[in-house]
C-alpha cells in the first residue's frame, strides 16, 4: 500500500513538470527562412492551440511553411513577456504566426493540419498546460480566412469527429507579440528535454503519419 502510494505521488510529480511553462532553453537560436521566388504569394496565418512549442514544431516542418514564429495575441498587455502570460492574467494565448507560400499550401489545408494536432474541446487546457494562454483559437487575417475557419468547426461538428464540443474561437487578428527568441524553433532546438519528447513529439509524429506528404523534403 505504501509503495502504491509513492509511485501515485511520483507519477503525479513527474506529470507537473511535462507543463509548457516549466521547460527551460539552454541557448538561444535564430530562424532562418529561405527566400521565395515570388512574395507576393506569401500569406500570413495565426492559431492558438496549447503551448506553442507544440504548433510551430508542427508548422515548421510542413511543406509551404516559409517562417512560423511564436508569440503572444490577442491580450490586453503591451508586449508582454513569457513570465507575464504564464501567469494567465494578460489575456494574450500562446499563438504561431505562419506565414506560407499559398502556391504550394492552401490556408485550408493549414487548418485541417490544425485541428488534427491539439484538441479543440478543451476550453483553456491542452493536456498538463492549463489557463487562459493555452486556449484554442484561430486568428483570421481577413473574411476568407474566417469563413474557412467557421466552415470547417461546422463540418468536424456535422461529422463528430469529436465526442465532445469544438471550443475554438474564432476572433479577428490583434496585435501580434514575438516570443521571445529563445522560443523559436524550441523543439528542434530541445528535442532532449522532456517536454519535448513527451509532449511535443508526439504531436510531430502525428502529422508526419497523417500528412506524410506534406512535410518538408
Amino acid at each position: 500500500m505504501k509503495f502504491s502510494k509513492l509511485y501515485s505521488l511520483l507519477l503525479v510529480f513527474i506529470t507537473s513538470l511535462l507543463s509548457c511553462n516549466n521547460a527551460t532553453k539552454k541557448e538561444e537560436v535564430k530562424q532562418v527562412s529561405k527566400p521565395v521566388e515570388n512574395m507576393s504569394n506569401l500569406q500570413e496565418a495565426t492559431f492558438g492551440g496549447g503551448c506553442f512549442w507544440c504548433i510551430e514544431g508542427v508548422f515548421s516542418i510542413m511543406d509551404g511553411v516559409v517562417k512560423a514564429e511564436s508569440g503572444y495575441e490577442g491580450g490586453d498587455t503591451k508586449n508582454p513577456t513569457y513570465k507575464e502570460i504564464c501567469t494567465g492574467l494578460t489575456n494574450h494565448a500562446e499563438v504561431v504566426k505562419v506565414t506560407y507560400d499559398s502556391t504550394k499550401v492552401t490556408y485550408k489545408e493549414l487548418l485541417e493540419v490544425f485541428f488534427t494536432v491539439h484538441d479543440p474541446t478543451t476550453l483553456n487546457r491542452q493536456g498538463n498546460d492549463v489557463g487562459t494562454q493555452y486556449r484554442s483559437v484561430i486568428f483570421y487575417h481577413n473574411e476568407f480566412q474566417k469563413k474557412e475557419a467557421e466552415e470547417i468547426i461546422t463540418k468536424l461538428t456535422e461529422a463528430k469527429v469529436y465526442e465532445s464540443k469544438i471550443v475554438t474561437q474564432v476572433q479577428p487578428t490583434a496585435t501580434f507579440y514575438k516570443a521571445e527568441d529563445y522560443h523559436q524553433l524550441y523543439f528542434q532546438n530541445n528535442g532532449n528535454e522532456p517536454y519535448c519528447r513527451f509532449v511535443v513529439k508526439p504531436k510531430v509524429d502525428k502529422f508526419k503519419k497523417v500528412f506524410a506528404d506534406k512535410v518538408k523534403k
